[in-house]
């Protein structure tokens, strides 16, 4: 009797924890292109399901948040390690202002964000890496062929006075991508 109240509460509980394993959804870097213009190799991308619930609820209630994007870039070699050519690093932070309704969105730490009235654009905004720079083509040889590196990473939202241990959904959004490997030629 005991063995079987066992396999029951056994099979319950696996019924129960499967669907929520098979529901956690991870972010995704896709539509990854690689162009350059006269004088820099640019980069165009999307994240997708960049926000999670949790955050989504942090961040209405005034909590910022940080997305760093981390690109690198490499000049394969057969013989020794891969050089790299250039590393470069953006941070977007994305904060709800209450008394305004408004969604503001810095990058590096400007201090004139760009604005958005409503969360839906303001998500767009955050998610989209549209025309970032990654290398000047100076730093490149012609005819060469290269790589490009990139990851996303959700940064957990330093609260102040410790505060992190009191709110707990804060700790379930700290999060990043794979790194994403594409290769280019110039």
């Amino acid at each position: 009797m005991r063995k079987l109240f066992f396999i029951v509460l056994f099979v319950c509980l696996g019924c129960v924890f499967v669907p929520l394993q098979a529901q956690a959804i991870e972010p995704l870097i896709k539509e990854i292109i690689i162009t350059h213009n006269k004088e820099n190799v640019i980069l165009y991308a999307r994240v997708i399901n960049g926000f999670k619930t949790e955050m989504e609820s942090a961040i209405l209630a005034g909590a910022p948040t940080v997305f760093t994007v981390m690109v690198d870039v490499y000049q394969p070699r057969s013989f020794i390690w891969d050089k790299k050519i250039n590393s470069y690093e953006i941070k977007r932070t994305i904060k709800y202002d209450n008394v305004k309704k408004t969604f503001s969105i810095f990058t590096n730490g400007d201090k004139t964000p760009v604005v958005f009235p409503d969360f839906e654009s303001a998500q767009k905004a955050m998610a989209d890496l549209s025309g970032i720079t990654v290398v000047p083509l100076s730093k490149l040889i012609k005819g060469n062929t290269y790589y490009l590196q990139m990851k996303v990473k959700i940064d957990k939202v330093r609260l102040p006075l410790h505060m992190e241990s009191v709110f707990v959904f804060v700790s379930f959004w700290d999060f990043e991508t794979a790194w994403y490997k594409q290769n280019f030629s110039y």
